[in-house]
């Protein structure tokens, strides 16, 4: 199993318009990618409404985890979103947004 640690940085963390982008991004991967804070159990980043739940404010650290063939590179991809700060970011520069 892939494991990465990543400190969040959209000013607003995981909430509205950053969770959205990167759940879509989760959604996209070839395989299961699971989110968790520290002290809570992991959740399927492709859920908007575990991923909000998750309370992931900006400078909070998360850990992504997947397990199968791609793993590495979709915890890699998930993780460079996440250290980005989405609220600044334009949808067109969110890898795989149009």
């Amino acid at each position: 199993m892939t494991h990465h640690t990543v400190v969040i940085g959209s000013r607003s963390g995981l909430h509205a318009r950053p969770a959205a982008l990167f759940v879509k991004a989760a959604a996209s991967q070839p395989v299961r990618v699971t989110i968790a804070r520290d002290g809570q159990a992991p959740v399927d980043a492709r859920s908007l409404l575990s991923v909000l739940a998750l309370g992931a404010r900006q400078g909070d650290a998360v850990t992504l985890a997947a397990d199968g063939d791609g793993a590495e590179s979709a915890v890699a991809e998930l993780a460079d979103l996440l250290a980005r700060d989405l609220d600044a970011t334009g949808a067109s520069d969110v890898a795989g947004q149009p």
